[in-house]
């Protein structure tokens, strides 16, 4: 298939927050995870037990709405729900947490990349924004991205988007990060089994 180029990419910026989109592209790391000042709610002993709270998956098979070829992903920002299209019109469905007001965006881009609990190295920009951040985090239940990460391209350019898990559960169906797709760790290993670099995204 044709690979995207990064053109097509559309921020849709909400007045008044163009420039913080703007310096979400310029530091992965914001971009990744959406840490910024009173974004991020503060940890407590008690996160362990409240994601036990939570279901495990999302995960339903549904008519497909969005009427593309089997294969494809499809992110419905506003309902928030990721769509992967199968074959006789159905599609498999699962909650997702999606950027929030200033950090929408929507395009056409394709997995470029798969990692299996994926470590993270901070860029050097931000290290020197925050040098108090680690400067590498192994995969694990603690790490940002979760049990599996789906990074975006478009054409041969990392856009610095992914598709990931959280140890956050309580984020899936919020608009809390900054451009990222949030989804249940359960949700995206199931997703993660069924894509292969090259499928297609398409962001509503």
């Amino acid at each position: 298939m044709a690979k995207p180029i990064l053109s097509t990419i559309a921020l849709t910026l909400t007045a008044g927050l163009a420039a913080s989109s703007a310096h979400a592209f310029e530091n992965p790391f914001l971009a990744l995870f959406g840490l910024l000042p009173a974004a991020a709610p503060v940890s407590t002993g008690d996160d362990a037990q409240l994601a036990r709270e939570y279901a495990a998956s999302t995960r339903v098979e549904v008519d497909d709405p969005t009427n593309r070829p089997p294969g494809t992903i499809t992110i419905d920002t506003q309902d928030r729900y990721l769509y992967l299209s199968l074959p006789g019109g159905r599609a498999l469905r699962y909650g997702v947490g999606v950027g929030r007001a200033g950090f929408t965006w929507s395009g056409r881009t394709y997995v470029g990349r798969k990692e299996a609990w994926p470590d993270w190295t901070p860029p050097a920009a931000m290290l020197k924004r925050r040098p108090d951040l680690p400067r590498h985090m192994v995969g694990g239940e603690d790490n940002p991205l979760g049990a599996r990460a789906m990074y975006l391209y478009a054409g041969d350019r990392d856009t610095m988007f992914r598709i990931h898990g959280s140890n956050e559960p309580w984020s899936i169906g919020q608009a809390v990060s900054s451009g990222c797709i949030r989804m249940l760790n359960d949700d995206v290993t199931d997703l993660f089994g069924r894509v292969r670099v090259g499928t297609p995204v398409v962001v509503l």
